[in-house]
């Protein structure tokens, strides 16, 4: 027999995916010698003789949570010919493959775990190679079980069994286990202690009874009730002190064909509908708002509990307002005593935080983590020999980003960096980011305003530091999204949001750029306004509309509109704004729509969450189908806007529409104007006011003669602002 043959070097998502033993098999099936491991780089897999159809059947057949991004075949030559296909042990070195997401349940595992016949038969841990716990559960790479958190579950001897055979679809599943071996369900209420199918059962009964459960999961906690209950989500609702937010809500497997498309998958994120889809659900899930997020099990543990409730449950993140998810059984009971009336928990630690996914079911991205993380991101063309940056993106909605080689890697989603515990997970999350990726960086990216915690703890690494401006990340991470190159034309940037730090010290958030990955030109935009009271501005809507009034609308009080400002001590606040006293000025267009939702009444006079006022305006607008109106949008010049639309007599879902429309024509004016001055053809946009649906869609019917570039796969608020920051770092070295 030849010593001959060859090496192959396979790269992207080839651990944790069953792809030895898949090797295996179609080595077995085409009658070839040699061996298959896992290392730092990938998988290494070495064959005696031609391996031509065997790398055919290699992309045909790749298995479901699999992605082979290159092969890179090389000879190779054999001290002794091999006489088998054997499965060596992993190896180390430097890491440089992808770990793969959490993954809900497979059709085979739920099929196993719903059959009284098989040994799993409801065990709430059920896993195999195509589904199960991932990164939430990794210390070290390579994926293998000592380096998880499964290492304090010495596998039983049926399990090992599979475990070690490579015909079976549990062969090297790392978090493999079952009742005998494995992590153990426990209830906890008042006193009361029980384990396994005895807690299960406890906590059914409580969530039928109506009460608050909290369910520890794979990424952290839930609370959970009963969704069609108006009394039992009132309860939560003021428990949690969370008095308006939507609240996700988990449906039995299968319903909502709406959403099926994105709610079947391996991610089973939140995906927004709407409320009309889900007519049984009770008013309080998503007060004055048109869509509600749905979501179908995604664990075993998941189908267990809506099997035996058969009703749609809220399933929203355990923690109390302003703090960070619970990861652990102590953390839980303590922070959750005044929330929960019970407690579903195990004994599986859990290492990375990892929020549920939200989407929409266009595939519109609104919050990138459990399911998509930590998947890596192909860079644009020109990208391809990136040193290590670390970014840190934004303080709200916060995810880092580790950019290397031709590929970027964003974390999950964090949230606002300010508020207690949520900073000390961020820090834990990346340092074991780092670790996982063996991951060295040679740069710090952060954002240019210099009162961010991320920018601050950026700048004390010790590394060289680059900052970058907000909205010139915003645009770039939408460019790189849609694998724009690195030395691609300029293009025209719309960039909406609450505020950012624009050139010189300026508060941006409705900008006009002339934008590449090097350079950012600001071009114009919606006018700077006062923010009376600094950020009380972004909590209190009344705040932003005083400001418009002030600065617009000369005979303001005359307007019915304004009359909500006439209980506020408006002169002392106006006499600040003049003085410039705690009004800094921003052109924000998240405080344009705080201040046009404030005129209709749909803003609360203090708001519980960021963008309430402006989702409540968008679901205003939706009531109205279009309608034919005077309002007209200056961006530069709000006058004859606000003049002109406070005088119009229509209904209020009307005027939300009009606002919607004009603004759309307006800036869409702004931005065609710039583009054909300098003969560019595309257009791209950015920041957290493009997750409005109905702003996107007037923008896309004034500007169809362009290109359009949407955020889509990455959110457009500051949830992408991270990978913007690491492509301009990036094509600004030399």
């Amino acid at each position: 027999m030849s010593n001959n043959g060859v090496l192959i070097r396979v790269r992207g998502k080839v651990q944790g995916v069953g792809f030895r033993p898949f090797v295996w098999q179609l080595a077995q099936q085409l009658d070839l010698r040699g061996d298959v491991c896992n290392d730092g780089h990938g998988v290494e897999i070495r064959l005696s003789g031609d391996a031509t159809r065997f790398l055919i059947e290699l992309y045909r057949h790749c298995p479901p949570l699999a992605r082979i991004d290159d092969t890179e075949v090389t000879p190779w030559q054999w001290d002794d010919a091999p006489t088998v296909f054997t499965i060596r042990h992993s190896t180390g070195g430097s890491m440089d493959t992808q770990i793969v997401p959490d993954a809900a349940t497979c059709p085979a595992c739920l099929a196993e775990m719903n059959d009284p016949a098989e040994r799993r038969y409801r065990y709430p841990f059920i896993n195999c190679t195509h589904c199960g716990p991932r990164f939430t559960i990794i210390h070290a790479m390579p994926y293998d079980r000592p380096f998880t958190v499964m290492r304090a579950f010495p596998l039983c001897e049926a399990c090992a069994a599979e475990y070690r055979n490579p015909a079976d679809r549990r062969f090297h599943a790392q978090p493999v286990a079952c009742a005998d071996c494995g992590p153990q369900l426990e209830w906890q209420a008042a006193g009361v202690s029980e384990v396994g199918e005895a807690a299960l059962q406890a906590a059914i009964a409580m969530l039928a009874a109506g009460k608050i459960v909290a369910i520890k999961g794979l990424g952290g906690f839930h609370l959970a009730v009963d969704a069609q209950n108006q009394q039992a989500v009132s309860r939560l609702r003021e428990r949690k002190r969370r008095p308006a937010k939507p609240l996700a809500v988990m449906i039995p497997h299968g319903s909502c064909e709406a959403a099926a498309e994105h709610l079947q998958t391996a991610a089973a994120p939140i995906v927004l509908v709407a409320k009309s889809a889900l007519p049984e659900l009770c008013e309080a899930i998503a007060p004055s708002l048109a869509e509600v997020g749905v979501m179908w099990p995604a664990s075993p543990l998941q189908h267990l509990l809506m099997q035996a409730l058969e009703r749609p449950l809220v399933m929203t993140s355990g923690n109390l307002s302003g703090r960070p998810p619970a990861l652990t059984n102590d953390q839980a009971l303590r922070d959750l005593a005044d929330i929960a009336d019970g407690f579903l928990l195990h004994n599986r630690d859990i290492v990375q935080r990892m929020d549920d996914s939200v989407m929409r079911a266009s595939g519109e991205m609104l919050r990138r983590a459990r399911g998509f993380v930590p998947d890596a991101l192909p860079l644009p063309p020109g990208f391809d020999a990136v040193p290590p940056l670390l970014c840190l993106g934004a303080d709200m909605k916060n995810t880092f980003c580790l950019l290397r080689g031709d590929r970027a890697v964003l974390s999950q989603h964090f949230g606002d960096l300010t508020e207690d515990g949520v900073e000390t997970q961020w820090r834990a999350a990346l340092e074991l980011m780092q670790k996982i990726y063996d991951f060295v960086p040679q740069q710090a990216v952060c954002d240019a305003h210099s009162g961010y915690r991320a920018t601050q703890w950026g700048e004390a690494l010790g590394l060289p530091v680059s900052h970058v401006l907000h909205h010139h990340a915003h645009a770039a991470a939408c460019l790189a999204e849609h694998g724009w190159p690195r030395d691609g034309d300029d293009v025209i940037a719309l960039i909406l949001d609450g505020i950012g730090m624009g050139e010189n010290g300026q508060l941006w958030g409705g900008e006009c750029l002339r934008v590449n990955y090097r350079e950012c030109e600001h071009l114009g935009g919606l006018p700077a306004v006062a923010l009376p009271g600094g950020d009380l501005a972004a909590r209190q809507p009344w705040r932003n509309l005083l400001a418009h009034c002030l600065a617009f609308v000369p005979e303001w009080q005359r307007y019915p509109q304004t009359r909500v400002l006439q209980d506020k001590n408006w002169p002392l606040l106006a006499r600040a704004i003049a003085q410039g006293i705690n009004s800094p000025r921003a052109s924000s267009c998240g405080r344009l729509f705080d201040a046009v939702a404030c005129a209709l009444g749909c803003a609360p006079e203090s708001l519980s969450y960021e963008g309430e006022a402006a989702c409540r305006l968008e679901a205003l607008a939706s009531e109205c189908s279009g309608v034919a109106h005077p309002v007209r949008l200056q961006p530069h010049d709000l006058t004859d806007f606000w003049q002109t639309w406070l005088a119009w007599d229509a209904t209020v879902s009307e005027k939300a529409w009009a606002f919607h429309d004009a603004l759309a024509k307006g800036l869409a004016g702004l931005m065609r104007h710039e583009a054909q001055a300098r003969g560019i053809t595309t257009l791209c946009f950015g920041g957290g006011v493009m997750h409005n649906r109905l702003l996107v869609a007037r923008l896309g019917f004034y500007l169809g003669e362009f290109r359009l570039l949407f955020p889509k796969g990455i959110p457009a608020g500051d949830g992408g602002i991270a990978l913007g920051q690491g492509i301009i770092a990036a094509a600004r070295l030399v």
